[in-house]
């Protein structure tokens, strides 16, 4: 298997992108994959899905080790997410995974989701503010009917598109559990994309969408990559850093959708 060095460079600069921002790598590697260099969009997600299970399975590691996971708020996630995910990857089957009208479907589905993205990115305040004392109130069976339907919604998103668990997870995260600190939030979003990133990987690798090249190649580089943006994203400025992001992916969220 020869890794082919132009995705590895691709995937060094989703990571330090990343590692910068926090924003998920579908949101900007899946994207890149269809425009940039031709990919087939189920190929694209299905490869992104396992680079993703693979990335955040050591971010879950670090999580975890510092205690910033709330276990519950995962189990919840996933108990609507896997089933929506396993759903997802029968309908792509009886529909045809790798047909035109498939591509066409992940395609407008990932421009929606990738504007969105940018919105949740450079307003999330605002939208806190304005879904907070509506939903953040929730609490028993009604906060947990409303955390399972998140995850159903996430994992049906990502197994389309590989987009979804990222910016717009951790926002709906805030506004349904208010009170939890914002580190244990964003240990478990990381945490439950794991099994639900790895879960669709599988489902894509069977139905042949995964390009197991394509992935070592774009972890050979990424994996640094992540580390290095880590490292500097104190050094940079969020605001601008956030509106630089956010133009990118609604400029690239638009060249999907046309």
């Amino acid at each position: 298997m020869t890794i082919e060095p132009l995705y590895s460079v691709a995937g060094a600069l989703v990571g330090v992108l990343v590692g910068l921002t926090g924003v998920g790598g579908g949101s900007l590697m899946t994207p890149l994959l269809v425009l940039a260099f031709g990919f087939h969009p189920a190929t694209a997600v299905g490869t992104d899905l396992l680079f993703a299970s693979a990335t955040k399975t050591v971010g879950t590691s670090v999580h975890g080790w510092r205690g910033t996971v709330d276990w519950r708020v995962v189990r919840r996630l996933a108990a609507g997410s896997i089933p929506a995910a396993v759903l997802m990857l029968i309908a792509l089957a009886l529909l045809g995974e790798r047909s035109k009208q498939t591509a066409a479907v992940i395609s407008v589905v990932l421009g929606v989701m990738l504007i969105l993205t940018a919105v949740a990115t450079l307003f999330r305040a605002r939208l806190l503010g304005w879904l907070t004392p509506r939903f953040g109130t929730l609490e028993g069976r009604a906060l947990l009917i409303a955390t399972v339907m998140l995850g159903a919604v996430l994992g049906a998103l990502v197994s389309l598109t590989s987009v979804g668990a990222g910016a717009l997870g951790i926002t709906a995260l805030l506004v349904l559990y208010p009170k939890l600190p914002i580190a244990r939030l964003v240990g478990s979003d990381i945490a439950h994309a794991v099994p639900l990133t790895l879960v669709a990987g599988a489902g894509h690798l069977l139905l042949g969408s995964v390009n197991v090249a394509l992935l070592v190649s774009l972890l050979a580089g990424s994996i640094p990559g992540v580390i290095v943006g880590s490292l500097i994203s104190s050094r940079v400025n969020e605001r601008v850093l956030a509106v630089m992001l956010a133009t990118v992916l609604v400029v690239v969220g638009v060249k999907m959708l046309l």
